[in-house]
């Protein structure tokens, strides 16, 4: 039986198409994974099917009681709301249902006997609903699950806007495993996590009987969890039974079947219409020559979609810089209170490091402070002579509104609309997106206009902050290749071993400095 059922769904942004006549269908018990180039529509869908944004044309039918929850990518925790009233927000619509049990209880001193048979039926329901999701143990339900993330270390009194990016993956996932929802879907969850919490995900979606929706570019996860892949694609979506390696196997032979009856198709029609050319003017051959283009018209045209550009990054080295990157002094990095020990930190020409440890250890902190962004609460960071700085943020706050070619005009003024337009393209975005304004674009697309800036600036350091969070997997790769290229040093914050081992020369872990007890 279909739990979610989606009918020639059509969506679009202007006159740019997302979906064209897309249908879907998912059972129960089924593990999907979502897959496609950034910018193809996956969030779209999820906001699609979650009622957050209405489709252009189609369906979408839900089955009755099935209750759905939505990690998203984009959502918004505000100030003033605290850890544990987040978590504990995931029981509002039980203390709504224990409301309107109250109000039956109220109801019943009135009711004639069939008006309160029906009454002690639907008392009956509610109260079966509450005991199956665990309403009379709110509390002890909250510590656990906080604690299985470990949020309770940070205080459930704590400001979610003081929280990192990964700490507030974190408590929006815990919230969405507390709601115990008949049907999980995941947009990108492992952006944000570190190693320890995305194996703990991964263990739970293993044992996890219902059914998800999982979007995500980590391969090695995606492998593991989920046995049906869903691949968008050209406004089109196609199931695809088994693994992503399983899937790549079967997308490259239908690919290359497709490529080959376009190519045996073409030279029939380019036949057909030789032969119509020479033989249409002859009284003789004329009725051939019709018959022939009769064939023409009604011939079903196969078309090849156009192949998407692939992004490609390298990185300018500039001048030479000094043997010493940067040195610390004692160095306590922190906001209110220290994060870490008293560093004392060097790095030389030529290495290449990757800083790791749990979410709210300090790395992001760590690398704002060298930089000079934030103030250290003590000691001292030297920075080298002849640096040139390359630093990818890993989160930009606030509504962009400016378009694609405005942003790196901002940063390049001397360059002309075809070298701008260049630029954007050879990171992977196509014209409608680099005409688009920066907000409108996904997650993945908005980093790579990141990446270009970073790309077309002469630098002989970069400090990359998780750089590849929303990346699809041809734009992680060809970083990587310009990672490894690149002659200058590196400092990257990471989660993904898979990713950096074949960077980096050298790991640092941030668990051995921090004052954190995890």
């Amino acid at each position: 039986m279909s739990i979610l059922n989606v009918e020639h769904l059509t969506h679009g942004f202007g006159d740019r198409a997302i979906f064209s006549d897309v249908s879907f269908r998912l059972l129960k018990g089924e593990h999907i994974g979502l897959v496609g180039a950034n910018g193809e529509g996956k969030s779209t869908f999820m906001n699609i099917v979650t009622g957050k944004l209405m489709p252009d044309e189609g369906k979408v039918e839900w089955s009755k009681n099935v209750h759905a929850g939505y990690l998203d990518q984009h959502a918004v925790l505000e100030k003033g709301m605290t850890i544990g009233g987040v978590l504990k927000s995931a029981f509002d619509p039980l203390l709504q249902k224990e409301q309107r049990m109250n109000e039956i209880c109220d109801q019943l001193g009135d009711a004639d006997p069939e008006q309160m048979e029906q009454l002690m039926e639907e008392l009956g329901t509610i109260q079966d609903e509450l005991t199956l999701h665990d309403f009379y143990t709110i509390d002890a339900k909250v510590e656990e699950v906080a604690r299985a993330l470990g949020l309770l270390n940070l205080g459930l009194e704590r400001d979610v806007t003081d929280l990192s990016g990964g700490q507030r993956t974190k408590v929006l996932l815990a919230k969405l495993l507390l709601e115990k929802p008949d049907i999980l879907l995941l947009d990108e969850p492992t952006n944000y996590l570190d190693e320890e919490h995305i194996e703990w995900l991964k263990r739970y979606l293993l044992d996890y009987e219902n059914a998800f929706i999982l979007i995500s570019h980590d391969i090695p996860f995606l492998n593991e969890v989920v046995n049906i892949i869903y691949h968008m694609e050209n406004q089109e979506l196609n199931r695809y039974v088994g693994d992503y390696e399983h899937f790549q196997e079967v997308y490259a032979v239908k690919k290359a079947q497709l490529e080959a009856a376009y190519r045996r198709q073409q030279q029939e029609i380019s036949e057909l219409k030789d032969f119509v050319a020479r033989n249409k003017a002859r009284v003789s051959t004329r009725n051939m020559a019709m018959s022939r283009q009769k064939k023409l018209d009604k011939m079903d045209v196969i078309e090849l979609a156009a192949e998407k550009p692939k992004p490609e990054f390298h990185f300018r080295y500039g001048k030479t810089p000094g043997k010493f990157l940067f040195e610390t002094h004692d160095l306590v990095t922190g906001y209110d209170e220290p994060l870490s020990k008293p560093l004392n930190l060097s790095m030389e020409r030529g290495q290449k490091i990757a800083l790791v440890g749990t979410n709210g250890i300090g790395k992001t902190t760590l690398l704002k402070s060298i930089l000079g962004l934030i103030p250290s609460l003590s000691g001292t960071c030297e920075l080298g002579e002849n640096l040139e700085i390359g630093y990818f943020e890993q989160e930009v706050k606030g509504e962009n509104r400016t378009t694609c070619i405005e942003e790196i005009w901002q940063e390049f003024p001397s360059f002309t609309q075809y070298e701008v337009r260049s630029a954007l393209a050879k990171c992977g975005l196509t014209t409608k997106h680099i005409e688009s304004q920066v907000r409108v674009l996904s997650g993945g697309e908005q980093a790579k206009v990141r990446l270009c800036k970073l790309i077309n600036r002469d630098t002989n350091i970069l400090l990359l902050d998780e750089p590849t969070n929303h990346l699809d997997v041809d734009a992680k790769d060809s970083l990587k290749k310009a990672l490894q290229e690149y002659r200058g040093s590196i400092l990257l914050i990471c989660h993904e071993p898979e990713f950096y081992q074949d960077v980096v020369n050298e790991v640092w872990d941030m668990s051995k400095w921090t004052t954190k007890v995890f």
